[in-house]
């Protein structure tokens, strides 16, 4: 149960303060956390969280109140160059960053399996 967004215009630094904070956590908790954190990252994490809840309950039948933040991963992803001209006909740097983020969620209560005893 997962939801992955590519190329999300933050850098995976900033991204990963905000994921730290929901990491292992039951996932309405982590949707009321992220709701109340005045960043980018979180507005960012709120909907990735979000869709892979939708993900779970539409796909595995999973209700929302079972399920915790088991994985919280932010890498790199693509990085745009750009440049700011400055005198004599030169140019500075500039490089803008993007996130791959994956949010994989599990489920607190074990899966039931059916054996047969002979």
């Amino acid at each position: 149960m997962q939801a992955t967004l590519k190329n999300a215009r933050i850098t995976p630094k900033k991204a990963n303060l905000v994921a730290s904070m929901i990491r292992n956590e039951n996932a309405e908790q982590a949707l009321h956390t992220l709701e109340f954190t005045p960043k980018k990252a979180a507005r960012i994490l709120y909907k990735v969280l979000q869709s892979a809840i939708s993900n779970a309950e539409t796909n595995f039948k999973q209700s929302a109140k079972n399920l915790y933040v088991q994985e919280v991963k932010v890498s790199k992803g693509m990085r745009m160059k750009r440049s700011q001209p400055i005198s004599r006909g030169r140019a500075h740097p500039i490089l803008k960053d993007a996130s791959h983020i994956q949010i994989i969620l599990a489920s607190n209560v074990p899966a039931t399996t059916t054996s047969n005893k002979k």
